[in-house]
C-alpha cells in the first residue's frame, strides 16, 4: 500500500482528534453529545468546528488520491502531496483550536492546493 493510501486513513481519522478536545469538559454528557454546542467554551467550540471542517475536507482528498492512483500519476508527487495535505490539516486544526484565524486560512489554502495538485498530477 502506498504512502498516499495510508494518508487517506490518517485523514479519515483526523476529525476524531478535535472531537476529543471539544468534549474535554466537565459538563459533557454522552447521552446528548450534540446538545449545548452553542454553550461550549470558545476553545471547545472551535475544536468542534475544526472537526466538522475535517469531515468536509476528507471526501475530496480521498477522491483525489484514488483518482491519482487510477491514472498512474507520479507516485512520488502523489505521496508528497498526500503527506503535505495531512500536515496542513493538522496545522489547520491546531490553528483553529488556538484561535489563529489568519494562519488557519493560510494552512487551509495549502490543503486545498494539495488536493488540486493531486488532480493536476492525475491529468
Amino acid at each position: 500500500m502506498t504512502t498516499a493510501y495510508w494518508m487517506i486513513l490518517v485523514a479519515g481519522l483526523l476529525p476524531y482528534w478535535p472531537t476529543v478536545a471539544s468534549k474535554w469538559r466537565r459538563d459533557y454528557s454522552n447521552a446528548a453529545p450534540r446538545a449545548g454546542i452553542d454553550r461550549l467554551a470558545p476553545r471547545n467550540q472551535r475544536a468542534y468546528w475544526a472537526q466538522l471542517n475535517a469531515f468536509e475536507a476528507f471526501p475530496l482528498f480521498a477522491a483525489a488520491v484514488i483518482i491519482a492512483h487510477l491514472t498512474r500519476a507520479d507516485q512520488a508527487w502523489v505521496d508528497g502531496l498526500a503527506l503535505a495535505f495531512v500536515g496542513f490539516r493538522v496545522a489547520y486544526t491546531l490553528a483553529y483550536i488556538y484561535d489563529k484565524p489568519t494562519l488557519r486560512s493560510l494552512v487551509w489554502s495549502g490543503g486545498v492546493f494539495c488536493v488540486i495538485g493531486l488532480f493536476i498530477a492525475a491529468a
